[in-house]
């Protein structure tokens, strides 16, 4: 269930790193732990703030709508959370038993598939409906006047292409991961061979430039913003309180990559490099084997803080919202 899950590879199958090996049989325990408290609060928080999307329509302006995409890819991620519970249960359970060869996979190739769907739908729709704000956040700070631009039908726009991106890419990886897998084992891919891990490769290479790129656009905003808050001139009392909350958003917002994107793309990068063999580093190896589980729950937890996102901008919504004399009118 781990991106790719090479930390349930055997070492062998790594000539290069067969006596590099770690223990990471907490990984079972620690998945239930983390994930049970990322499906509770990850769905008291996301439902809260659909119900309070959909029940003010009148406030749908740019923002909101892509605040409900986002809380909408969280929720697919979510939902998939209790089966991966009981997927990991079932690992502890082999491996307290002393089971020589604990089952990797029981559920088979399409359950398999779904989960590495719904985990990249959540974790790529978090990254790009992250953007779709700040880039909004830069039109209205940085370009007050371009309004046209952060009309409800250019950000339906933007927001259904956004998803087309983030389904496209989160059914093309578990496809990839499909051509890459080990012979009677659908969740775990099979780097023995040249082809494989061509494959694997490619998949990481999809993997770090849809992040990257989004990244440097929303850096690129964030910094524009910035600078222009940081001018020094008059403001209304109006205007101080918009200040802040625009900065609390740019905050948080970066925040949230600093804490589950950036760990999650820089170990996974490591990780598969010396589990493929490209780079020949044992102690590279163990330590992004070993924190693999906490980067990727940190990752997950994304789905948790998105929805803060809507609670520290929710008055800018009502202030921009339609009719109110904000930019989100039509």
């Amino acid at each position: 269930m781990e991106s790719w899950n090479m930390t349930d590879v055997p070492a062998r199958t790594f000539s290069p790193l067969s006596n590099c090996t770690v223990d990471t049989s907490y990984r079972f325990t620690f998945y239930q732990a983390s994930y049970g408290v990322i499906f509770v609060l990850g769905l008291a928080t996301n439902s809260l703030a659909l119900r309070r999307l959909c029940a003010s329509p009148r406030t749908m302006n740019s923002t909101a709508i892509y605040m409900l995409s986002l809380s909408a890819a969280d929720l697919f991620f979510i939902i998939s959370l209790p089966l991966r519970i009981y997927y990991y249960h079932q690992k502890a359970r082999a491996l307290s038993s002393e089971a020589a060869d604990p089952p990797s996979w029981t559920q088979g190739a399409g359950y398999c598939h779904l989960t590495f769907f719904l985990k990249y739908i959540s974790l790529y729709g978090g990254i790009f409906f992250l953007v779709c704000i700040a880039v909004d956040r830069y039109f209205a700070v940085v370009h007050p006047l371009a309004s046209t631009l952060r009309r409800r039908r250019v950000a339906r726009l933007v927001s259904g292409g956004s998803w087309c991106l983030v389904l496209g890419l989160s059914a093309s990886l578990p496809l990839l991961h499909s051509a890459a897998r080990r012979p009677h084992q659908p969740c775990l891919p099979d780097p023995s061979s040249q082809r494989q891990r061509a494959i694997i490769l490619a998949a990481l290479g999809l993997v770090q430039g849809s992040f990257l790129l989004p990244t440097a656009l929303l850096l690129c905003s964030y910094s524009r913003v910035l600078g222009v808050l940081r001018r020094p001139r008059g403001r209304s009392r109006g205007q101080r309180r918009s200040r802040r909350h625009t900065l609390t958003i740019i905050y948080w917002v970066l925040g949230i990559f600093l804490l589950c994107f950036v760990p999650y793309h820089i170990n996974l990068l490591g990780y598969t490099l010396t589990h493929v063999g490209l780079l020949q580093h044992c102690g590279l190896a163990k330590v992004t084997k070993a924190v693999h589980p906490v980067v990727l729950s940190l990752a997950s937890c994304n789905c948790c803080l998105n929805p803060l996102v809507y609670y520290f901008s929710s008055s800018l919504v009502h202030r921009e919202a339609p009719g109110s004399g904000g930019s989100g009118s039509q």
